[in-house]
This record gives structure tokens, C-alpha cells and sequence, in this order.
């Protein structure tokens, strides 16, 4: 299951890498390069709900039979694309199937773990791999990207559902559906039309500016709909995510904190990615084994720290103390100048965030899937990638917009056009949102520590407390 929530994360930031290798080959323009990232975005954040609800009525063996061998296909076909419109078709086809995939492999979790002791441990391995996906995705696609061909970056999905499949067919257990689980078409109207409009009016954002009217009326209309989504669920006789799921504070808290850490962590990613290509003269290969520090660090917090408290003390003194140490390396990133070195400035900034991401992840997770009854179990799973897709897309509107503004206004003071001023510019830019983003894990501690409850979270089927 982590590995399917492995293939389906990394699939974002394997492509960026990807993109100048595709565009020379293809001959696509560089305005054009956004729909080819885009377009998975949008099939996968749209359908995740239906995705959610599809899990529990197929049931989650078959959702990942289904999942995978279609993510399989949509990847070759991608891969072996020699068209642009071919390439983006092909990636939104790889949204529809992940929408599907991601789900049902965190319910298939969700409801295969249920003592606490084994749940921790589970989650943790979840949580290391939703923590540092994209990290993994910018190593990998760096690789693939000067190895081999810009076309293995979408190959490379095919070997990743292989392994997965055969996990699947050996340890998920088959042949059960939820018999009170029913599809909400009106709900999945707008849910998916409601997150359609929302996703694309933030991807519009980070590419035109918020200024463009295309941007605010898609972001407006995509709420209108999310509230006719909310108050239909209201009254449906078989809602797609029940509304009982938010009875739960914990759960609240949980999904409070992933959307904020989603907010934060993805483009700083993206932000600290350029900074080394840009500034400090890294090659994409080279950037990506930069990130390995944040990876070990995220994992050797998860396995000793978050697994063996998570049963103990439950997520409410893990995730603030993960979101401080956060804050923490994100300061020290707006430290950063054009003639940084990477092992003093950069590294302990990449180890405080792997730290404090590895105690993020797993309890905020665990969380928010516990206490759910099955049949609600891929509803649950679907609220939270909803929740860190939205918070990621976010994240990345708003941080991109306040770099780009930033640094236009000091070139726009700046009394000479050197590359040097526009470099000072740019990592000015940068510097302020970074500031944005650790403003975010702050926000996220005072919010954990008010929403998230100590003790051990609660087992699948157990009641939510009203």
C-alpha cells in the first residue's frame, strides 16, 4: 500500500524533471509544458471522493486491481507518446486511476491495521512514504531524466504497479464489498466539479496570476459547488462522505494539520529544487541527492520517535512538536544567500524538516482514518488525500505568488539588471515565502495543540466520539 501511495505522489515532481527533455522532443512551447502536470492534477484531485466511495463499493482488492493495471497502461501510453495532446491525455488518465488508487490503498490500511501497536508501526511506513514522495520523485527523476530518457520517468510507474499488484494479490484480502455502501451521484457531482474548479483555479494561479479572471472564477464557483456538496450531505440518504466522519475532533485536528503541512512542505520543496539548480549550480541529479538528507532524517524520526510514542501518547504531542521543528529549518532557509554552501546552510535546515515531517505524517494519518466503520473507510481515506492534493495545490498558488511578487518589486527598485541583482532578487522572493511557509507550521502547532487529543487513537469500528 505505501507503495501504491509511493507511485501515485512521486508522479508529480518525476515529471517536472521531466518537462525541458519532453518539450525538446516533442516541440511543445514552454507556456504549454503546465497542462502536462495539470492535467494529472486535476483528474486526481477532482475524483478522489468518487475514488473514495468506488473502494468501498467495489471493494479494495478490486479498486487496486483496477487502479493499478490502469495506472500501469495510462503511463505507458504517456511514456510512449509522440504527441503533446497524446502526453497530456495520457497523464489525465493517470489522474483518474490514481484517484482511485490512492484511496482504496490508505482504506486497505486503514482497515487491515486495527491493534494499536501493529497500526503504529503500519502507519509509520504510510507516513515516511507520503512525507518524502516528493523529495523521492526529484532524486528519481533526476536519475532517470540524465540516464536513460525523460520517457523512464513515466515508464518507471509500470515496474512500481507490477510490485504492487503482486502485493496486492497476495496480502489484500479479496472478494468483500461494503453491503451498506452506496454511490451519491448528485454528491459526486459536485464534489468533483466543486474540486475541478477549485484545483484548476490554483493551478491557473501559479501560471497566469491571480489576477486573470479565469483564476477567481474558477475558485468561486468551485466553493459554490463544495457548499451545495456540503449542505446536500446534509440530507442524503447515502451521503459520499458522511458528515459523522467530522464528529471526531481528532480527526479534525488531523486533517487541519496535513492541510497545513501540505501547504507548507511541497513548495518548499519545488522553491528549495530551484534554488540549488539555479544558485548554487546543482544539476537536477545533483538536487535530487540533495534531498536524501530530508528523507533519512523524515524516516529515522517516523521508525524511533513517532512509531513507539504513537501507541502511547497519541498524535497531539507528536504532530505540534514535528510542526515547531519545521519552523525551525524553514528559518533557517530564509537565511539562505546566492553564495550558501549546501552542508552549512542548507543541511540543517533539510534535517530539521525531515524531522519534523516524521512526526507529522503517521500520527496525523492514523488519526484521521481511526474510528471510521468500513464501510466509511474509503470516504475517510479519500477526505484525507483530498485534504494534503487541496493543501499541496494551495500551497504551492500562494508561495509561488509571493516569490514571484516579491522579487519582482525588488528588481523593480533595483538600480542595475545584472544577473547578480537578479539573482538577489529571486532568492529575496524566495526568502519571504519561505517565511509564508513557516508562518504555516506555526499556525499548525497552535491549531494541534488545540484540536488533537492525547492517548492512543482510536481502532477501526471503534465509535467516534460525538
Amino acid at each position: 500500500m505505501s507503495l501504491v501511495q509511493l507511485m501515485v505522489l512521486l508522479d508529480v515532481t518525476v515529471v517536472n524533471v521531466a518537462l525541458p527533455r519532453a518539450q525538446l522532443a516533442l516541440h511543445f512551447s514552454t507556456g504549454s509544458s503546465q497542462w502536462i502536470v495539470t492535467s494529472y492534477a486535476l483528474a486526481f484531485g477532482s475524483l478522489l471522493f468518487l475514488g473514495g466511495r468506488l473502494s468501498d463499493l467495489w471493494g479494495r482488492r478490486t479498486s487496486l486491481f483496477i487502479g493499478l493495471v490502469g495506472f500501469a497502461a495510462a503511463s505507458a501510453l504517456a511514456g510512449a507518446a509522440n504527441s503533446f495532446a497524446l502526453l497530456v491525455s495520457a497523464r489525465a488518465l493517470q489522474g483518474v486511476f490514481g484517484a482511485l488508487l490512492a484511496p482504496a490503498a490508505l482504506a486497505a490500511l486503514a482497515v487491515t491495521f486495527t491493534v494499536p501497536s501493529e497500526r503504529a508501526r503500519a502507519f509509520t511506513i504510510y507516513g515516511v512514504i507520503a512525507g518524502s514522495g516528493a523529495a523521492i520523485g526529484l532524486l528519481l527523476g533526476g536519475a532517470l531524466a540524465q540516464w536513460a530518457s525523460w520517457r523512464w520517468c513515466l515508464y518507471v510507474n509500470v515496474i512500481f504497479a507490477a510490485l504492487a499488484l503482486l502485493g496486492a494479490l497476495f496480502f489484500v484480502p479479496g472478494g468483500r464489498r461494503e453491503a451498506d455502501a452506496r454511490l451519491d451521484a448528485l454528491g459526486t457531482l459536485l464534489a468533483s466539479a466543486g474540486l475541478f474548479c477549485v484545483v484548476y483555479g490554483l493551478s491557473h494561479a501559479v501560471n497566469v496570476g491571480w489576477s486573470d479572471p479565469a483564476t477567481w472564477g474558477a475558485l468561486a464557483l468551485g466553493v459554490f459547488l463544495l457548499v451545495g456538496f456540503v449542505l446536500w450531505q446534509r440530507r442524503a440518504p447515502r451521503p459520499l462522505v458522511p458528515l459523522g466522519i467530522f464528529a471526531s475532533r481528532g480527526r479534525d485536528g488531523s486533517l487541519v494539520a496535513l492541510l497545513l503541512t501540505s501547504m507548507g512542505a511541497y513548495a518548499v520543496f519545488l522553491l528549495l529544487a530551484y534554488y540549488l539548480e539555479e544558485s548554487l549550480g546543482f544539476s537536477a541529479l545533483h538536487a535530487g541527492v540533495a534531498f536524501l538528507p530530508l528523507v533519512v532524517a523524515l524516516a529515522l524520526s517516523a521508525t524511533f520517535v513517532s512509531a513507539r510514542l504513537l501507541e502511547m501518547t497519541g498524535p497531539r504531542p507528536l504532530v505540534p512538536t514535528g510542526m515547531l521543528l519545521c519552523l525551525m529549518g524553514l528559518v533557517l532557509f530564509t537565511r539562505l544567500t546566492i553564495h550558501s554552501d549546501y552542508l552549512g546552510q542548507v543541511l540543517p535546515g533539510l534535517v530539521l524538516l525531515g524531522l519534523g515531517l516524521g512526526l507529522i505524517f503517521a500520527p496525523a494519518i492514523a488519526s484521521a482514518t481511526a474510528g471510521v466503520r468500513r464501510s466509511d473507510a474509503g470516504a475517510a481515506s479519500a477526505l484525507v488525500t483530498t485534504t494534503q492534493q487541496i493543501g499541496a495545490s494551495m500551497g504551492t498558488a500562494a508561495l509561488n505568488t509571493v516569490a514571484v511578487t516579491v522579487t519582482l518589486r525588488a528588481l523593480t527598485h533595483a538600480r542595475r539588471g545584472s544577473v547578480a541583482v537578479s539573482r538577489i532578487a529571486t532568492l529575496h522572493g524566495f526568502s519571504v515565502a519561505f517565511w509564508w511557509a513557516a508562518g504555516f507550521f506555526g499556525l499548525g502547532a497552535v491549531l494541534s495543540v488545540v484540536l488533537l487529543e492525547s492517548g492512543t487513537p482510536l481502532a477501526e469500528g471503534e465509535p467516534a466520539p460525538a
